[in-house]
C-alpha cells in the first residue's frame, strides 16, 4: 500500500488530463449531428452559454470534492456525510458500466485506422455500410474480428494507467492533447477546401433564432452533460490528484475552452463536408457510429486524392481522442479499487482490465451471436449507454447538487477553491449548484428516459 496519493506535476498536467477525459466521442460524432439537427449556430450559442454556467459549476463541484477528500468518488461522498456513502457506489457504478463499452467503439476506431493507414480507405468507402455491419456482426476472419480489436484497445489503455499518474496519464496527456488540437485544425482546413463547404460553414456558425426550440436547449444541455465527464467519478478522481496550490477555477475554465473548442472543430470537420457531399442538405449528418463508421468514409472518398490521408488523419484524431477518454474511465475504476482493497497499481489495474474485458464482451458479442438478445429493445452496448448515460450520471449529478447545496453547503467547495485563489465565479456557482441545476438535471433525467422508449424525440 502506498502511503502518499499520487499527484499530478502541476496545473498543465492536470488540465490536459482532465481535457482528455472531456474530449472524446461525444465530441466527435455526437456534437457535430447536434449541431445539425438543431439549428447549427443557435445550437452552438445555446451550448457555450450552457458551458460556462450548468458545465462550470458543476466540473467545479467534482474536482473540488476530489480535491478536499484527498478520495476516489466510492468514498468522498462518505467522507463530507456518512448519510451520502451510498453515492459513491451509485457513482462507482457508472465508470464500471461505461468503459467496456466505450473500448468496443475504440477497438472499431483502431480498425478503421488500420484500413486507411494500409490504403484501403477507398475500398472501404465503396461498402462502408456493408463493411461495418458484417464487422460488428463477427462475420469475418480473426483480422475482421472486433473482439480483438477490442482487447488492443483495452490493452493500451491499460498499460497507460499501469504507469501511473505522473509517468502514465500525465506524460500521454501531454503528447497527445497538442496532436489532438493539430490534427483537428488540419482535417477542418481540408474539409473547408471542399466544393461547396461554405454552405455548411454558414449554417454551422450563423445562429438562427428562428430555429430555437426547447429540444435546442435540451439537446445542447445533454451533450455538454456528457461531454465534459460530468458524474463518473473522473473529475472527482482527477481532482483528488490535484495539487492544493493549484487554481480550481482557473483550471476549469481552460478544461472548458480546450473541450468545448474540439467539439466546435468536430463540427467544422464534419458539418460542411457532410453537407458538400449531399448537395447543400444537412440532414445526411446521422447520428452514433453509422455517421464515423459509414458517412464519413464515404465524405473521404469523394475528397478526391486528398482523401485517403484526410481519412488517416482523421481516425487517427478519433483514436487519441476515444484512448485519452478511455485511460480516465480505467483510472477511475483502478482508484476506487485501491482506496477499497488497498491495492498497489499494478494488480489493481490487472484485475480491473480482465474484468473489462469479460463485461466489454457482452457488448462485442451483442451484435453478433447475442444479436437477438435485447433488453428494453436495446442491444447490448446500447443498454449500458443507456442506464449509464441517461439514467445514473443525471441521477448522481442530482444528488450530488443536493449534498452540496442543501446539507453540506456550497461554501465547502467555495473555500477549497478559495484555498489557492479568489473565487470570482462563487455566486454563480451557489445558484447553480442549489437551484437551476437540480431543475435542469431532472428534465435530462425525463428527457432521455421518455425519448430512449420513443415517448417523445430530442
Amino acid at each position: 500500500m502506498e502511503k502518499k496519493r499520487s499527484s499530478f506535476t502541476g496545473r498543465v498536467g492536470f488540465i490536459l488530463a482532465a481535457a482528455g477525459s472531456a474530449v472524446g466521442l461525444g465530441n466527435l460524432w455526437r456534437f457535430p449531428y447536434l449541431a445539425a439537427k438543431y439549428g447549427g449556430g443557435i445550437f452552438l450559442l445555446v451550448y457555450i452559454i450552457l458551458a460556462i454556467t450548468f458545465g462550470f459549476a458543476l466540473m467545479v463541484t467534482e474536482i473540488a470534492i476530489g480535491r478536499k477528500t484527498g478520495l476516489s468518488c466510492i468514498s468522498a461522498y462518505k467522507k463530507l456525510d456518512k448519510r451520502f456513502g451510498f453515492m459513491g457506489w451509485l457513482s462507482a457504478l457508472v465508470p464500471v458500466i461505461i468503459t467496456p463499452y466505450y473500448c468496443v467503439i475504440g477497438g472499431w476506431v483502431i480498425r478503421y485506422f488500420a484500413e486507411f493507414v494500409s490504403g484501403h480507405g477507398k475500398d472501404l468507402a465503396t461498402s462502408s455500410a456493408d463493411f461495418f455491419s458484417n464487422f460488428i456482426g463477427m462475420k469475418g476472419g480473426i483480422v475482421d474480428n472486433p473482439m480483438l480489436w477490442f482487447i488492443i484497445f483495452v490493452a493500451l489503455t491499460s498499460a497507460v494507467v499501469i504507469f501511473g499518474v505522473e509517468k502514465g496519464i500525465e506524460k500521454v496527456s501531454k503528447v497527445m492533447m497538442p496532436i489532438l488540437v493539430i490534427l483537428c485544425v488540419v482535417i477542418a482546413v481540408f474539409s473547408l477546401t471542399i466544393d461547396g463547404a461554405l454552405a455548411g460553414l454558414k449554417y454551422y456558425l450563423l445562429p438562427d433564432f428562428s430555429k430555437f426550440s426547447s429540444a435546442t436547449v435540451l439537446g445542447a444541455l445533454g451533450q455538454l452533460f456528457y461531454s465534459m465527464s460530468l458524474a463518473m467519478g473522473i473529475m472527482i478522481t482527477y481532482g483528488s490528484y490535484m495539487k492544493k496550490e493549484d487554481n480550481i477555477e482557473k483550471s476549469v475554465r481552460q478544461i472548458e475552452i480546450f473541450d468545448t473548442g474540439i467539439a466546435l472543430l468536430a463540427g467544422l470537420i464534419i458539418i460542411p463536408s457532410v453537407v458538400a457531399f449531399n448537395g447543400g442538405s444537412a440532414d445526411g449528418i446521422n447520428a452514433g457510429p453509422g455517421l464515423m463508421f459509414i458517412t464519413l468514409p464515404q465524405v473521404f472518398n469523394a475528397m478526391g486524392s486528398i482523401g485517403g490521408v484526410v481519412g488517416t488523419l482523421f481516425f487517427l484524431l478519433v483514436f487519441f481522442a476515444a484512448i485519452t477518454s478511455s485511460i480516465s474511465l480505467m483510472e477511475t475504476v483502478v482508484s476506487m479499487v485501491r482506496d477499497k482493497f488497498h491495492w498497489n497499481r499494478i494488480p489493481a489495474t490487472i484485475a480491473v482490465m480482465i474484468s473489462m474485458i469479460a463485461i466489454g464482451s457482452l457488448s462485442v458479442l451483442g451484435y453478433g451471436p447475442l444479436a437477438n438478445f435485447k433488453i428494453f429493445g436495446m442491444q447490448m452496448l446500447d443498454f449500458f449507454d443507456f442506464i449509464s448515460n441517461s439514467v445514473l450520471m443525471p441521477i448522481v449529478a442530482f444528488l450530488t447538487c443536493i449534498l452540496i447545496g442543501h446539507v453540506v453547503g456550497t461554501k465547502v467547495i467555495a473555500d477549497e477553491v478559495g484555498l489557492s485563489a479568489k473565487f470570482t465565479g462563487e455566486k454563480l456557482h451557489r445558484v447553480m449548484i442549489k437551484w437551476v441545476a437540480p431543475i435542469l438535471l431532472v428534465v435530462i433525467l425525463v428527457a432521455q428516459i421518455l425519448s430512449a422508449f420513443g415517448i417523445i424525440t430530442i
